[in-house]
């Protein structure tokens, strides 16, 4: 029973619930950023490669299955292709998403700054002690 009720303890803890409310916040956070450069970004920089999708970039490794024009059509029929494109764009999500959570963390530590709460001031007795050892420092 008391590895029942110590497993209970750990996964009540404040921060194990806020790991998981943080994984499941991150994760919907990814699909946004994944739809933002699938559907934003890549067609604009489609327009500067000529209308190619930036998925389709991929250099075939096996030629015996004839032509292949798109990253799917090699997918489809199990060829081994080098997908630079889609690693490419990975990066690009992962960017976009480490900077938005460095901004979210530089935010954060510019609140709990300011929430500290001012140094208190010395009471009499502490006065007194600081007097006193500045009169014997002077000795």
């Amino acid at each position: 029973m008391s590895f029942i009720k110590e497993f209970k303890e750990f996964a009540m803890k404040g921060n194990v619930m806020d790991l998981a409310v943080g994984v499941i916040i991150g994760g919907a956070f990814g699909k946004i950023v994944t739809s933002l450069v699938d559907n934003i970004l890549m067609p604009l920089v489609g327009l500067f490669t000529h209308g190619k999708n930036f998925n389709d970039y991929f250099v075939l490794l096996d030629t015996s299955k004839g032509d292949i024009q798109t990253l799917a059509d090699a997918k489809a029929k199990g060829v081994a292709v080098f997908a630079y494109g889609a690693f490419i764009q990975s990066i690009i999500d992962f960017l976009i998403i480490a900077f938005c959570i460095f901004i979210l963390v530089k935010f954060m530590n510019r609140i709990n700054r300011k929430q500290e709460p001012a140094p208190a001031e010395p009471t009499a007795q502490e006065k007194l002690l600081m007097e006193i050892r500045d009169e014997l420092r002077k000795k």
